[in-house]
C-alpha cells in the first residue's frame, strides 16, 4: 500500500513538472507571436521551449496583425503515465497564453 501511495506521488509530481514545462512553452510562442508577423516562429520557440518533447507537441498560432490585439498560442503535449499501477493511462496536458502584438 505504501508503494502504491509513493508511485501515485511521483506520477503527480511528473504531470506536474511537465504541466509546468507546457505553461512556459505557450509563453515562449506568445512572446515571440507577439514580436514576429510569422506564425511559424512562434511554434519553433514553443517547441524549442519543450526540448525533448518539442516534437510530439500540437502547437496552434492564432494572431492577429493589428497591433495591440492579442496573439494566442496553445500548446498540447500528450503524456503516458509511466507507473504500471495505473495501467499506462494517456492524458493530455495543455496551455494557452496570450500577448499582445507589437509590431
Amino acid at each position: 500500500m505504501v508503494l502504491a501511495l509513493i508511485l501515485g506521488l511521483v506520477e503527480v509530481a511528473l504531470v506536474a513538472r511537465t504541466q509546468l514545462e507546457v505553461v512556459n512553452a505557450a509563453r515562449e510562442g506568445a512572446r515571440q507571436a507577439a514580436a514576429s508577423p510569422d506564425p511559424a516562429d512562434a511554434v519553433g520557440a514553443a517547441r524549442n521551449a519543450l526540448g525533448g518533447q518539442g516534437a510530439s507537441a500540437r502547437v496552434s498560432v492564432r494572431r492577429p496583425d493589428v497591433v495591440g490585439s492579442l496573439a494566442e498560442v496553445r500548446v498540447t503535449v500528450p503524456y503516458r503515465v509511466a507507473a504500471p499501477l495505473f495501467g499506462g493511462v494517456s492524458v493530455e496536458i495543455a496551455a494557452r497564453a496570450a500577448m499582445r502584438v507589437e509590431r
